[in-house]
This record gives structure tokens, C-alpha cells and sequence, in this order.
């Protein structure tokens, strides 16, 4: 028997503890996205730029050719 009047038998029932197991996937998620969307927008200056450039050369080309 137990010292304490109040006491019924049962346990406490155990309450969730709030755990950050999933935050490193969740960021390191966030982070890859963010760096996919880096390399598509870098992706698309760098084709924008080189064929701009290659017009550019060959027109120059073409102008020296005459």
C-alpha cells in the first residue's frame, strides 16, 4: 500500500516531449532548395549572356569577313 491517500494504481500517463529530431532534414530540405533555385536562376544569366555573346562575335566576325 502506498503512503499517499490520492494514490489510484495507474501511472501518470507520459506526455509527449517536444523534440527536435526532424528539424535537421527539414533544414537541410529548405537548403537544397534554395540552392537548386540559385543554380537554375545562375544557370539561365550564364546561357542568356554566352549566346548574346557568341552574336555579338559573330556579327564581328562577319563585319571583319566583308
Amino acid at each position: 500500500m502506498q503512503n499517499s491517500p490520492t494514490y489510484t494504481g495507474r501511472k501518470k500517463p507520459r506526455r509527449r516531449l517536444r523534440d527536435d529530431r526532424g528539424e535537421g532534414v527539414i533544414s537541410t530540405a529548405i537548403a537544397v532548395l534554395i540552392i537548386a533555385f540559385l543554380g537554375v536562376a545562375m544557370w539561365a544569366g550564364f546561357n542568356t549572356i554566352f549566346n548574346d555573346a557568341a552574336e555579338t562575335t559573330s556579327e564581328q566576325v562577319q563585319m571583319i569577313g566583308r
